[in-house]
């Protein structure tokens, strides 16, 4: 069987601006290409759009993440292939990978088997630099913090009160807690600091719900960056920094062009996580995409509790934007997995354990069906090993939700795989639905968290300790209220410990901290022992990543 990156290397990739061209009629002019295979869309080209209608917007989605695997990024490819494969208008808009699960333990974001985006190797590596570009943004304005205070301090920072962490876009645990400033006077003042990964950055939040450049430099000039001894918030405008920084994203702000197996285009841009951040795509890639489609498949990270309702609670509550259907990923495999079985032992028909572990697959509809009220269909990313009583038995029970599934076979067939699955969100997007968000932004900031945790993650209550308390009173007396709250929580279960599968109830969700992101408009909380700088797992993948000396990489995946 050959690997995801032999798939991808023997593609028949296409030139991307004439095949551009060629589906959506944008001229060369329009496109500013990275090579021969990848191409930026030019900002005048996407102002020129405005006055076209939307097209309808799905939203790829999954049950809580396993190490059996669900494939909601293969799911988002094979749908949007086969939406173009039945006749229908399609993009995919899908989030950028960062090098830090690529060398780590969960790999890259291309998609697998016959459903991927192409140059697989350029989108899960360098890509167009635009990570880089907000590292460097990032981190100019942490160096303007530190020169500011090191030339006289005119703003008055409270050295304990610096809330501008610097990021790189790998794992290094070494890095979330150091010290900066020693070697004397001229090295600047000694201080206590730390590194996040570029996936966390509120830069990273900034760049992918900013609707235009204006937009964009407003929201980085709003960053409260520290505080005075008196708790005075000091912005990124106070220290002038705001135009440098959205010089440094210029060119990374246009959305990326790249193409499927398939020959159909994709737009890949912005990649927050959705465990430690809000994790979906871009505003503007999605947008551009509503303009020139009838349909346009997006994804959200991991899970339904997570990615999907911070992409409802925040994405379209902040840019106005509206799903018509959601597709929500799984295997048989994983649904075994929250069941109880140990991942060697997924591949054996075991009918117990699927029922015990359709639990977690009912909760994400529920939540889908009554909280984000949407309607959904079951894609089951097939595999050989599902056996006829297993898929029966979930047919039987989806039937039961009032759901309908479908067997999709994208990864081995492509987009011929999945015309059921097409068809069948063409249909969920002409019904009517009722579509909302789980809390008002009246509410206080610690009741948006509790009502998400107890309609969504099945929590009996929130707790936090009194300095988390009082930061929250801090940021409503400062006008920060009505923002969103994004959970920072494990993936892995609807409850803060990773261990617990299936669908726990009756939990107590813990905060231990909270942040806010000022520019991005929402309030971070993170529970439990979850990290926004991750570590290398035992075993990186970066082990077995190579290339030769003909310049072909292997081992991606």
């Amino acid at each position: 069987m050959k690997s995801d990156i032999e798939i991808a290397q023997e593609a028949q990739i296409q030139p991307i601006i004439p095949l551009v061209n060629e589906k959506y009629g944008i001229s060369a002019e329009a496109l500013n290409p990275f090579g021969h295979y990848k191409a930026k869309l030019s900002l005048d080209f996407i102002h020129s759009l405005e006055s076209k209608p939307n097209g309808k917007l799905v939203l790829v989605t999954a049950i809580s993440p396993t190490p059996a695997g669900e494939g909601k990024t293969t799911t988002t490819v094979g749908l949007g292939d086969a939406l173009n494969l039945i006749g229908k208008k399609s993009l995919i808009c899908l989030r950028e990978p960062s090098l830090g699960p690529v060398f780590g333990m969960k790999g890259g974001a291309t998609g697998g088997g016959m459903s991927q985006v192409i140059p697989m190797e350029d989108i899960n590596l360098h890509f167009t630099g635009d990570f880089h570009a907000i590292s460097a943004a990032n981190n100019l304005l942490a160096a303007l913090i530190d020169n500011h205070i090191h030339h006289g301090n005119e703003l008055k920072f409270d050295s304990r009160r610096i809330a501008w962490k610097r990021v790189m876009d790998m794992n290094d645990r070494s890095l979330r807690k150091i010290t900066i400033g020693l070697g004397g006077p001229g090295n600047g003042y000694v201080r206590e600091d730390g590194f996040d990964i570029v996936v966390a950055s509120e830069v990273m939040a900034i760049f992918c719900l900013a609707s235009d450049l204006n937009d964009l430099k407003e929201r980085l000039g709003k960053i409260v960056v520290g505080y005075t001894s008196e708790l005075k918030p000091i912005l990124a405008s106070d220290l002038k920094a705001q135009g440098a920084m959205a010089a440094l994203l210029k060119e990374a702000f246009s959305p990326n062009v790249v193409q499927t197996l398939e020959g159909n285009i994709a737009f890949v841009h912005g990649g927050p996580f959705a465990n430690i951040a809000h994790g979906c795509n871009s505003v503007i890639a999605t947008k551009t995409a509503l303009k020139l489609a009838d349909y346009v498949v997006t994804e959200a990270g991991f899970g339904a509790d997570l990615g999907a309702e911070k992409f409802i609670d925040i994405k379209c509550r902040k840019a106005g934007l509206q799903p018509s259907a959601v597709v929500l990923v799984a295997t048989i495999r994983a649904l075994k997995y929250h069941g109880g079985v140990e991942v060697k032992q997924t591949g054996l028909e075991n009918l117990d354990a699927l029922k015990k572990g359709l639990v977690n697959l009912e909760r994400h509809i529920q939540n889908i069906k009554n909280h984000y009220g949407l309607s959904c269909v079951v894609a089951i990313n097939q595999r050989l090993e599902d056996t006829e009583a297993e898929i029966a038995l979930l047919k039987s029970t989806t039937d039961e939700y009032g759901v309908e599934m479908i067997l999709a076979k994208h990864w081995a067939q492509g987009g011929a795989g999945a015309t059921d699955l097409a068809h069948a969100v063409v249909k969920l997007c002409d019904m009517p639905n009722q579509f909302k968000f789980v809390y008002e932004d009246n509410l206080p900031l610690i009741e948006k968290v509790r009502t998400i945790a107890t309609k969504i993650y099945g929590a009996a209550q929130v707790t936090a300790d009194k300095s988390v308390m009082d930061r929250l009173a801090m940021f409503e007396s400062s006008g920060y209220g009505t923002y969103p709250v994004c959970i920072a929580k494990t993936q892995s279960s609807f409850s803060g410990d990773a261990s617990l599968r299936g669908a726990p109830s009756g939990h107590t969700l813990h905060i231990r901290e909270v942040r806010l992101s000022a520019g991005a408009q929402f309030i971070v909380a993170i529970c439990g022992d979850i990290m926004t700088m991750p570590g290398l797992p035992k075993v990186p993948a970066a082990n077995s990543i190579d290339i030769d000396q003909n310049g072909v990489i292997k081992g991606l995946f």
